[in-house]
């Protein structure tokens, strides 16, 4: 540690001095770099700006001072350099023009921390100017800037918003009295203070001088503050506690090495610097400006700043304005802060935005405060800032995607246009079956409705009856109760009337193959036979369906993939019983069978007699009956995949059941409801038959011995036979038949 008391300028308009005659020493009494450092790291935190440019003047001062700022704001973190520039000591013009348009590359980094000298700020301040720029950076001053005006001078517009700090000072009263009074002639002991004199005056003393030939010679009557501008240099109160914090040091060190003397002992003379130096680290006293002047472990001097910021007043013009201090800890008046362009929030310099709720950060390698926001899309949520996790099956994100919300739950609701069509078509068949029904027992022992098989079109109508009913099981709202009902009515609707109509066509068709053989009538003709015939083909359905709730109970299942759309906000979940597609086929594929087998037989009896019972109206059902189920097929696994599944599906299975119950109704009942309300006469018997009737009646008369009581439902077996006399006697014995009414 050099004992020597560091020479400095006294004055504001003095030359800079070159970094390498500031004496350790006085830089331990001035805040050191890290503290003013570390005072712009905290105010760029506290602005929320984690994305800065650095401009340093070439040299000790800027470029240590950068270097602490950007260790500290490493060690802080949150904190990018966008770039670090440096401004030659040669420099020109285009030197600044070329850094503006360098820290325009990074346009977000709109903070800019300079450690610079005076006429490096100037000249940065200048190219923002020429480069039309002013009010875009947001400059952050080291206490080479502070609260001067000379940096600025002519240069307030592109100044204006500026943050600068400023170590703690007091103007020492007497100092410039003092300094105004020197002279050439009363400051010879001052080596540099000639080469001041030429600067501050811009004139040439000597020949030796490095001023140009084209300066005008010092008259040496020069005053200072009266030929040239001054103003007190803010370190002049750290020159003087300089002064004295080594006057204490060597006092102390006196006194503890030379006690018995009063000056300087031989053990003071051989003591060193870095005893010395001990002693200067200890001193504690009163400074110039009344604070305490210690020093820290680390040799350093407390750091103590003001905060100030150029603002633009309308009512009291451009200034320097307060707005915090900084002692170990930031005190920043936020609500004091002015910003260029009139923004009144407090303007950004970032390398990236915040991202939106529901975005995620995606760092850019290298550099920490630079990202990529990335949405968290389907079914993902925000977790934190850098992940996105998908929702579990039965959950979506919110509308930010902060986190996950239940799915909706829906069903087939009774409103809905895809209920309401086969509700009204089964509402119509339920009342048309009733009435049919109430029909055919008001007039139950009429000759058409007994010719008509009065028990089987009771199990008929009974089987269109449920066909319809289905229709409001399948929209009504699932439960274990309606999932039950679902898989016992589901076919059993159909398989009721499919199992009449194919006994009635297997009865016809044996009766006419048998007549084509023998006068022998076919065996299980008679109506118990038929309906027994009937009851065993439906118990095999009640059997499948009993199969089937012992191996998968039945049960509600909210089904999430159905309805899981790529935009979240539409998914929705149904309920539904658990009956899967293959379940419903299966389930109606016992039905579909008796209804090919029946279309079978109706193609086989489609040339019986024209007026022999229903073989015809049943074929022309059976026929029609297959096109819709036809159409079913494709239409329903053809909706398999589409997000209306389950109202399609469940609309075009009813629709198609009602439609099969409304063709038999209409085709097999209608014709005979008819007939019985608005042509009572016709309802009668009558003795109208073909030729080959007769023919045929008349060769069986002597072998057929049955009564009429015997015949089943009233109707008479009928065989094929040639070359029989017509006006035989035996035709008077035949039977009637209620099945050769002309109707």
């Amino acid at each position: 540690m050099s004992c020597k008391i560091p020479q400095i300028s006294y004055a504001s308009t003095a030359p800079e001095l070159s970094d390498d005659r500031r004496y350790d020493f006085f830089s331990r009494v001035v805040p050191p770099d890290s503290f003013q450092a570390q005072a712009m790291v905290d105010i760029v935190k506290a602005m929320g700006w984690n994305y800065v440019s650095t401009v340093a003047s070439e040299g000790s001062y800027g470029e240590k001072g950068v270097d602490a700022f950007m260790q500290l704001s490493r060690e802080a973190g949150g904190i990018c350099i966008a770039q670090s520039l440096k401004i030659p000591h040669d420099h020109k013009p285009s030197d600044f023009d070329k850094i503006i348009r360098l820290l325009l590359d990074t346009r977000y980094a709109r903070a800019v921390v300079l450690f610079a000298s005076d006429e490096d700020i100037r000249g940065i301040l200048n190219a923002t100017k020429r480069a039309d720029q002013l009010g875009h950076f947001l400059w952050i001053g080291s206490d080479s800037w502070g609260a001067k005006n000379s940096p600025i001078h002519q240069l307030e517009d592109a100044a204006v918003g500026a943050v600068t700090i400023l170590p703690k000072r007091a103007t020492i009263s007497g100092f410039d009295a003092y300094f105004t009074s020197r002279t050439l002639e009363n400051n010879r002991r001052n080596v540099w203070f000639a080469e001041y004199w030429e600067e501050n005056f811009n004139c040439k003393l000597m020949s030796s001088s490095k001023k140009e030939e084209s300066s005008r010679k010092c008259t040496g009557q020069e005053r200072i503050g009266i030929d040239s501008k001054y103003e007190q240099e803010g370190k002049v109160q750290f020159v003087i506690d300089a002064v004295y914090a080594m006057a204490h040091a060597l006092h102390n060190m006196q006194r503890d090495l030379c006690p018995e003397n009063s000056g300087i002992c031989p053990d003071m003379e051989v003591a060193g610097g870095k005893k010395l130096l001990k002693y200067i680290r200890s001193v504690s006293f009163n400074g110039s400006a009344g604070t305490s002047v210690t020093f820290n472990r680390n040799g350093d001097a407390p750091g103590r700043y003001d905060l100030f910021q150029y603002q633009w007043n309308n009512a009291t013009g451009p200034g320097y304005r307060a707005i915090g201090q900084w002692t170990d800890t930031l005190q920043l008046n936020v609500e004091d802060m002015r910003w260029p362009r009139g923004e009144q929030d407090i303007p950004t310099s970032v390398c990236s935005l915040p991202c939106k709720t529901g975005e995620r950060k995606k760092v850019v390698k290298g550099m920490a405060c630079c990202w990529h926001c990335e949405p968290c899309e389907d079914y993902q949520y925000q977790v934190d800032e850098f992940t996105c996790k998908v929702c579990t099956y039965n959950m979506r994100p919110t509308a930010n995607r902060s986190s996950c919300q239940a799915i909706p739950i829906v069903k087939l609701e009774w409103h809905s246009p895809w209920a309401l069509i086969p509700v009204f078509l089964a509402m119509l068949g339920i009342i048309a079956t009733i009435f049919v029904m109430a029909t055919f027992i008001r007039y139950n022992d009429t000759p058409i409705v007994r010719a008509s098989g009065r028990e089987l079109s009771y199990v008929l109508l009974t089987g269109i009856f449920l066909c319809y009913i289905i229709t409001f099981l399948m929209i009504a709202k699932p439960d274990v109760g309606v999932c039950s009902f679902r898989r016992i009515f589901l076919g059993l609707g159909m398989c009721i009337s499919y199992a009449a109509l194919l006994t009635k066509t297997n009865r016809i068709y044996r009766i006419f193959e048998q007549g084509k053989k023998s006068v022998t009538a076919p065996r299980l003709i008679s109506p118990t036979s038929q309906l027994a015939i009937t009851s065993s083909l439906i118990a095999v359905q009640l059997l499948g369906v009993l199969v089937w709730f012992g191996v998968d109970p039945p049960n509600t299942v909210i089904d999430y993939d159905e309805q899981k759309n790529m935009n979240p906000d539409l998914a929705r979940g149904v309920l539904k019983c658990d009956i899967t597609d293959l379940q419903i086929i299966c389930s109606l594929g016992y039905s579909i069978l008796l209804m090919v087998t029946c279309t079978v037989y109706a193609i086989k009896t489609r040339g019986v007699p024209e007026n022999f019972n229903e073989a015809k109206p049943i074929g022309f059902t059976m026929y029609t009956t297959c096109i819709v189920w036809l159409a079913f097929i494709p239409i329903f696994f053809g909706t398999a995949q589409s997000a209306e599944k389950l109202y399609i599906q469940t609309t075009t299975l009813t629709i198609s059941m009602n439609l099969s119950a409304s063709v038999a109704l209409g085709m097999l009942y209608v014709p005979k409801v008819y007939v019985i309300i608005f042509h009572p006469e016709l309802n009668v018997q009558k003795r109208k038959r073909s030729f080959k009737a007769v023919v045929t009646a008349a060769t069986m008369s002597s072998r057929l011995s049955h009564k009429a009581s015997d015949r089943p439902n009233g109707e008479a077996k009928t065989e094929l036979c040639e070359n029989v006399d017509p006006n035989s006697p035996a035709v008077k014995k035949k039977f009637v038949s209620y099945n050769d009414l002309v109707i």
